[in-house]
């Protein structure tokens, strides 16, 4: 007998997530992502317009997946990410780091702060404990035993999406999650 492995998410999205789009489409993409990774800033681009294009149809999630052996400034920008959620500006930090990948100081990261409007105290203080090591650290290990081995690693409805994530590969597995559940096509 052969067994065969789908990998498969892990930890549900859930009200711990970071979602963007609309919390009842009928697609789920989630992306384990690394703020200094280059192909998760190329990642970044794709998955914008595949909202932009995609309406109400998808939700995005993205977890963080530090790879902190090759990426030094991984982890303290998951970290400014999370801290900015608690201020409900993750969203405005995470385009920020993506579109800021070559720049991820902490004085860097304070600048972003200031330039998204959060309370630049609570945010270093934050920053400082590691406030959101654990959280991190959460989204990783949820990553590994969901099978991610590298970044970005995508999932469509909690299945790992294994082909490109160029936009058009991207954009045509997502409307095929959405048939069977919409019960039609999707343009």
């Amino acid at each position: 007998m052969i067994s065969s492995f789908e990998p498969r998410l892990v930890l549900p999205v859930g009200p711990r997530d970071h979602i963007r789009g609309s919390h009842d489409a009928p697609v789920t993409l989630v992306e384990y992502g690394d703020y200094e990774c280059p192909f998760c800033a190329q990642a970044h681009f794709v998955t914008v317009e595949l909202l932009r294009e995609m309406g109400g149809e998808m939700r995005f999630v993205f977890r963080n997946f530090p790879l902190t052996t090759m990426h030094p400034h991984a982890e303290v920008a998951a970290e400014a990410a999370e801290a900015a959620g608690a201020q409900h500006k993750f969203w405005e930090m995470h385009d920020t780091l993506y579109e800021n990948q070559q720049a991820l100081e902490p004085e860097d990261l304070a600048q972003y702060a200031v330039g998204i409007g959060l309370d630049l105290a609570l945010f270093t203080n934050a920053l400082a404990i590691h406030a959101y090591h654990e959280r991190i650290r959460e989204d990783f290990m949820s990553g590994v035993r969901s099978g991610v081995n590298g970044t970005p690693a995508f999932f469509i409805n909690g299945v790992r999406h294994d082909g490109s994530w160029d936009l058009e590969t991207l954009k045509s597995a997502v409307l095929a999650a959405a048939m069977p559940r919409r019960g039609k096509r999707v343009s």
